[in-house]
């Protein structure tokens, strides 16, 4: 395996501002990642006391619940350890992992505390923390397989009629039997796939929900590196943070003003975030005959459903905190409050889109007496395999150029090269001259009468639209007498900038664990990569 670091071009102003260190941005924010922040970081959080104890107890029951690997359960046993710290991170629970960012999340989580345990010489825990209370099904009921030209969806048949979080979600069995199967009839078989099947199957007859299948994906993959998983849909964890949920109702007024300001300061600066939130937004959900329903303050200063579907005082709300925690989950602006409540964070580890929310958040933080934590961008990876690498040396492409553009444009030039004259150039030429020729004709048809005009005008339509018929039939016969060729120019695209976007953003790990085993895996979490780095390629 060999890697090396790129630039990224579609970077958003805010991401490369802050990369930048860029006093515009960091403002928003309690410390600069890049800087040498963490013993300071220490000595802020050697201010505040957590419930280690029982935070440890219920990590470990739902772990075991996972057969999480002893690393796991000797890492959670560390946070009873006063000195101890984590760093974290988390998504949703997609199927099979879901997308490589979850993956390449979960490295930057295990490399990052790596990194400070030795620097700082004191426990540094990987935590991920599963967003099992988000209830947007269709966000993680699919993956997607390269079939060149194009990837192609393969989406789960589990219809949803209500609006559950994913962790009260049960499998359906049958049909999540039948769609592994769909996915592996795909797939070439090599030495990997048997076992690659088994450990798949074996984690769905396991699991319970949706939660469970991911956490048990992500502890086979990552079973040496001791991360910890924590599913914040999970009925234990919410008991944990009932107090919190208190004292989030407590300062609503004041996370919901912070945010609303922080939010119109940073599109005053030309910051685009992908958060929306309104001054007398709540920030909690509360959960009600299986649905989630997403809390906002009312004129009277009680909490009501945005569509009004239920009504609550603020003393029924905390009785709520107090008595039935697990009705209540959080939503973008207080999970991150709720994390920093629950665990001694040394640093968040974010996907450029959360490090753009997170700037909006500081003030929500400061209103609960707290403060942000180190907001670092993780890593992200493109993947290459031989087969890929040799069409780029073939057709002298700059791999930094098709992961930042893809190469489509370079596809369409090399085959109208392979025609002389080009056929595009040609078509344009014998147009501009038959409409020129054509002129006097529709000259004199406009003189004669105007409804003749017209008729002059559609048939140089006519002569055109022929044209251009020849044209796709010359284009056709091209690319199928350099079918071998334009399928290599497919293969670049679909690996390296899959519909215009970053490979992490489509690919699903399962056709390289197939092809390479997950060993793969492994040997990148186990190598130490640069955070100020934007982007590395991965050559397997």
């Amino acid at each position: 395996m060999h890697i090396d670091p790129i630039q990224l071009k579609a970077q958003s102003q805010l991401i490369t501002d802050y990369r930048n260190n860029s006093e515009e941005i960091m403002s928003f924010f309690d410390y600069s990642p890049y800087d040498d922040v963490y013993e300071q970081r220490l000595k802020d959080l050697g201010n505040r006391t957590f419930n280690r104890g029982e935070l440890a107890t219920t990590l470990h029951k739902i772990n075991n619940e996972w057969n999480a690997p002893k690393s796991t359960l000797n890492n959670i046993d560390k946070l009873n350890d006063e000195n101890s710290v984590v760093v974290i991170g988390g998504q949703q629970a997609g199927l099979l992992t879901g997308p490589m960012y979850t993956i390449n999340k979960v490295i930057s989580i295990i490399q990052f505390a790596r990194q400070q345990e030795e620097k700082l010489e004191r426990p540094v825990i990987p935590v991920f923390w599963i967003a099992g209370e988000d209830h947007d099904f269709d966000e993680i009921n699919h993956i997607h397989l390269p079939e060149v030209p194009q990837m192609k969806k393969y989406k789960l048949t589990h219809h949803i009629m209500e609006k559950k979080s994913v962790s009260d979600i049960p499998i359906d069995r049958v049909a999540l039997s039948d769609w592994v199967d769909r996915l592996f009839e795909q797939l070439q078989e090599t030495v990997y796939t048997k076992d690659i099947y088994d450990t798949i199957q074996t984690a769905m007859e396991k699991s319970q929900t949706y939660a469970d299948f991911f956490a048990r994906m992500i502890h086979q993959l990552f079973k040496d590196d001791g991360i910890v998983l924590i599913d914040s849909g999970n009925k234990d964890v919410r008991q944990l943070e009932s107090i919190y949920f208190q004292d989030m109702i407590k300062h609503q007024p004041g996370i919901s003003e912070g945010v609303h300001t922080a939010l119109s300061d940073l599109n005053e600066k030309g910051y685009k975030v992908s958060l929306e939130a309104g001054i007398h937004d709540g920030h909690l959900f509360y959960h009600e005959e299986n649905e989630r329903i997403l809390l906002t303050r009312d004129n009277s200063g009680g909490w009501v459903g945005k569509q009004n579907e239920i009504s609550l005082t603020t003393d029924e709300l905390m009785a709520t905190a107090i008595n039935t925690p697990e009705l209540l989950s959080n939503n973008v602006v207080t999970r991150p409050l709720m994390q920093e409540l629950l665990f001694p964070t040394l640093a968040f580890i974010g996907g450029p889109g959360e490090v753009g929310y997170w700037a909006g958040l500081k003030q929500a933080f400061h209103t609960m007496d707290l403060k942000m934590p180190p907001v670092l961008p993780r890593l992200s990876f493109t993947f290459v395999e031989r087969s890929v690498v040799k069409a780029l040396e073939k057709y002298d492409i700059d791999v930094a150029s098709a992961i930042n553009e893809g190469v489509k444009k370079k596809k369409n030039e090399w085959l109208q090269l392979k025609s002389n004259p080009q056929i595009d150039k040609l078509t344009a030429e014998i147009k501009t001259a038959i409409e020129k020729a054509h002129e006097p004709l529709r000259d004199l048809a406009k003189d004669i009468r105007s409804d003749l005009g017209d008729l002059g005008e559609k048939n140089l339509s006519h002569l055109h639209r022929d044209i251009d018929f020849l044209r796709g039939r010359l284009v056709k016969a091209l690319e199928e007498k350099y079918t071998k060729e334009l399928y290599e120019f497919d293969l670049i695209d679909i690996s390296l900038y899959p519909h215009g976007a970053l490979q992490e953003r489509l690919w699903n790990p399962l056709q390289w664990t197939n092809q390479y085993g997950t060993e793969f895996i492994r040997n990148l979490t186990a190598t130490s990569c640069s955070f100020e780095k934007e982007h590395f390629v991965v050559y397997l």
